[in-house]
């Protein structure tokens, strides 16, 4: 007799797609090339990688997926997530080839993705199962896949009590879809704009936006330069580690799956934010789906820079930095943790050693 399937804590909505990340130096100029240093594959969008990433730390994750083609590529998607341990059912259709998505990424984090995306694709939502939802923890749908099917599936979370994680990236720009999904959502992601390139004010301002509008957790990620996130009165500045990148492709995914991890372990905001810089920082070490440990992770996690603030007359104000961990905290110095550190250290850039400069002494 099969054993029967742990019911999944966290559930991801959206699209289905098998991707080709070619990694290299520095994206070339127009009408030239460059080296490709590495090309890996595996399923794409963020809520897969996701629930990928979960599953290799023993959170009991599913996907609710667009339907793929009964192709080769089909079946590659839905043996890759059973591979991962990912529940679901993947749906096969005759109507549209299995869509693709190429990304070109350098090691600064500049990512150029093309992508196949279609309103029939996304359609495919419409007659889902959403069944997975009632049972579920937390459920994850990315503002970009369909305004109409990601309604759906927050509207049945909300029916259950399930909380909402929306990953929003610029979408806050438009008042009118920050107003139709604010109250349907309790944990935000956001970037300040389309390429995230906006500068300090810009994250307060898109934080204090998020906030406003009803949201009980903006997180606004700024790629290389951390993150910012807002919880109640609780704020949190996190600058994440400096660590020789390799392909930053599924970064910001990997910093939600962080997240999500502490967030269904009850962890602390200042522990689920060390958690997540620390993963997105290490996944930009190598390419692939393949995930670190929650171990090395945890030994990166101790070195994250904090930043406390308040919200006072509609100001952010700074009012101490952090570089001890609470004695509560699951970093807090141990056997365990200390291991971990030297697993993490590899990953650090090397410290340059000064040189004293010597005095010679004069001998007349």
């Amino acid at each position: 007799m099969a054993k029967k399937s742990t019911s999944p804590a966290y559930i991801g909505f959206g699209m289905l797609t098998p991707v080709y990340i070619m990694s290299l130096d520095q994206l070339p100029k127009l009408n030239t090339g460059a080296v490709v240093h590495e090309v890996s594959d595996y399923v794409y969008d963020d809520a897969a990688i996701i629930a990928c990433n979960l599953s290799q730390w023993n959170i009991p994750s599913a996907m609710i997926g667009t339907a793929v083609g009964d192709d080769m590529l089909g079946h590659y998607v839905k043996d890759k997530l059973q591979a991962f341990g990912v529940q679901g059912e993947v749906r096969f259709t005759k109507k549209y080839k299995t869509p693709l998505e190429v990304n070109v990424s350098d090691k600064k984090g500049a990512r150029t993705y093309f992508w196949q995306r279609s309103k029939e694709i996304l359609s495919t939502l419409d007659t889902a199962d959403l069944s997975l939802i009632k049972e579920a923890k937390l459920l994850y749908v990315d503002w970009y896949d369909g305004d109409k099917q990601i309604l759906r599936a927050m509207r049945e979370a909300r029916k259950h009590r399930v909380p909402v994680f929306l990953n929003f990236e610029h979408g806050h720009q438009d008042p009118e879809l920050l107003k139709k999904y604010s109250g349907l959502v309790t944990v935000c992601q956001a970037v300040t704009d389309a390429a995230q390139i906006g500068k300090k004010q810009a994250m307060l301002g898109v934080a204090r936006k998020l906030i406003k509008s009803g949201i009980q957790t903006a997180i606004i990620t700024m790629a290389s330069q951390g993150c910012m996130v807002v919880q109640g009165n609780e704020i949190i500045r996190a600058y994440a580690p400096k660590v020789k990148a390799v392909d930053a492709s599924g970064a910001g995914a990997t910093f939600s799956s962080g997240f999500i991890y502490g967030y269904l372990n009850g962890w602390s905001l200042e522990d689920t934010v060390r958690f997540a810089i620390a993963a997105a920082s290490l996944k930009v070490t190598r390419s692939g789906l393949k995930m670190f440990t929650t171990r090395e992770i945890m030994g990166l996690a101790h070195t994250v820079r904090i930043e406390r603030m308040q919200y006072r007359g509609d100001q952010f104000v700074k009012i101490r930095e952090m570089f001890q961990l609470p004695e509560d905290s699951p970093f807090i110095d141990n056997a365990l943790v200390k291991e971990s550190r030297k697993l993490a250290e590899k990953f650090l850039p090397k410290k340059k050693m000064e040189r004293k400069k010597i005095k010679r002494s004069m001998v007349g």
